[in-house]
């Protein structure tokens, strides 16, 4: 069943959530009078909106309010989930036999009793619903909201990996065609729909209808498999007769649903293959993984800006090395991409520990689960990257480089030395020095820096930041400014 409440915007905006979470306590009050059909629907849709949201922010940010309305709201939504259940068989039951013959007749006094019971225990959900709790994650994580916005690159991956999630168990249930499967895929759609819903309004409205069908045809035939079960559960069924006719209409419903739903999602015109026509290709998946990562360090970050500053720098330095032919060449072909994604990343375990942050932000990004365009190994290469950009010199006998072959770690080594000269280059946030150029004087590295001074602050900072790439590189390195520079 299509969601009933009518929202006061066409798509979800950032301030969507505010509306959600405030039409929960609004719906809060309308469900308490009688626990009638259409008012359990409706505050379960708020809810449902609400926790969907969470489940989207959850993969970027980390703040414990997100947890904390879902764990709330857990409670109430599942005692409303089974009082809906329960109201949806007792539809089924009066459109499968609106005639009354022994099983519809037994099973509509248990489903009667059932709601009876369902509706003291969502009353009881709906006593202990802290209000003034849910108030205050209101406001506070509709302002968390607005950090992203929507139709963002990162959203889109997100939408991916959910996409994937769904294609994968679909080419599974097709193929066994148990009910689990079916089940277990329209829980993946589901997410995939209110992924699409929340956080890609354009495309949600292209295919929202045809989104809510598929939806429906799986929930459906879940909704005919519970009705089924419960049946025999409770003996309602009790002549052979009785038992071929029940389970004829319950399949025939079911087979309907079954082909329709093949019929929208196989073949060259499937639907999901046209989604995923919309959603980042192979081509652009590099692109989306980098930009979730950023939101995803942007949320444990201070200063993000001061890391996108280092990650711009530490591409010059990367570019310049690289057109003096001092990268290797072919070992590691995604170096660049994996040193971005380090500077990106490089401090999001500051406010964990200060003074050894590189191992906090390690440890981090060891943990994280690989997004769609990052492998286990990238995320371990770019977590090696971050942890020796500052504090101690890397060593072969690191337990972190248990596993990495010589060659690639001295190519890890190279780029933690460019991470750790271009952090030094921002070491006092002030953005001064935006442009680097690098080239050969003999048998000395000039790198070129504008806006730096010798007898500056940083300069003591950049003398000892420099050394490990001296190391990796081979060659003494000189920074210059422009004027410096120049005068040469």
């Amino acid at each position: 069943m299509s969601d009933s409440i009518t929202p006061l915007m066409t798509a979800i905006e950032p301030a969507g959530l505010y509306f959600w979470m405030t039409e929960v306590i609004r719906q809060c009050d309308q469900v308490r009078h009688d626990f009638a059909p259409s008012p359990v629907h409706d505050l379960r849709v708020a809810l449902r909106r609400c926790r969907s949201l969470a489940d989207g922010f959850m993969a970027f940010d980390p703040h414990p309010a997100w947890k904390l309305m879902k764990t709330e709201s857990r409670k109430l939504f599942q005692q409303l989930g089974a009082l809906r259940d329960t109201h949806v068989m007792m539809e089924w039951v009066q459109r499968l036999a609106p005639y009354t013959d022994e099983p519809s007749f037994l099973l509509r006094s248990h489903l009667e009793r059932q709601e009876s019971k369902d509706k003291e225990n969502a009353a009881s959900a709906v006593l202990e619903f802290n209000h003034k709790k849910w108030a205050s994650w209101t406001r506070l994580l509709a302002g968390r909201v607005r950090q992203i916005p929507l139709e963002s690159p990162a959203f889109q991956h997100l939408a991916l990996e959910r996409w994937s999630e769904a294609h994968r168990l679909h080419v599974q249930a097709v193929r066994n065609r148990s009910h689990v499967s079916y089940h277990r895929l329209r829980i993946a759609l589901k997410k995939f729909r209110y992924t699409v819903e929340n956080f890609l309004p354009s495309r949600h409205e292209r295919w929202g209808p045809q989104l809510r069908e598929l939806q429906d045809l799986l929930g459906e035939m879940h909704d005919l498999y519970v009705l089924w079960r419960t049946a025999l559960a409770i003996k309602a069924i009790r002549t052979e007769k009785s038992h071929l006719e029940w389970r004829q209409r319950i399949s025939v419903e079911s087979s309907l649903r079954l082909e329709r739903y093949r019929e929208k999602v196989l073949g060259k015109t499937s639907l999901l293959l046209l989604w995923r026509a919309e959603l980042p290709n192979s081509g652009e998946m590099e692109n989306a993984a980098l930009a979730r990562l950023r939101v995803w360090a942007s949320f444990r970050d201070p200063d993000i800006s001061h890391s996108e500053h280092v990650a711009k720098l530490a591409l010059q330095i990367y570019d310049g090395l690289n057109s003096l032919d001092l990268i290797p060449a072919g070992e590691l072909p995604e170096a660049r991409r994996i040193l971005e994604s380090a500077a990106l990343a490089h401090a999001v375990g500051y406010v964990k520990a200060q003074k050894k942050h590189e191992v906090a932000s390690y440890r981090l990004i060891r943990k994280l689960a690989p997004p769609l365009g990052l492998n286990a190994a990238m995320l371990q290469q770019i977590g090696l990257v971050v942890r020796f950009h500052r504090g101690a010199l890397p060593r072969s006998a690191h337990k972190a480089f248990a596993g990495v072959a010589e060659e690639r770690r001295k190519l890890l080594v190279l780029l933690s030395g460019i991470l750790r000269l271009a952090d030094a280059f921002d070491k006092l946030r002030g953005r001064r020095i935006y442009r680097l150029q690098l080239r050969r004087n003999g048998d000395v590295l000039c790198i070129t820096a504008p806006g730096y001074s010798e007898t500056g602050p940083s300069a003591v900072k950049l003398a000892a930041a420099r050394h490990l790439l001296e190391v990796a590189c081979r060659v003494p390195i000189l920074i210059v400014s422009l004027n410096a520079d120049q005068s040469t």
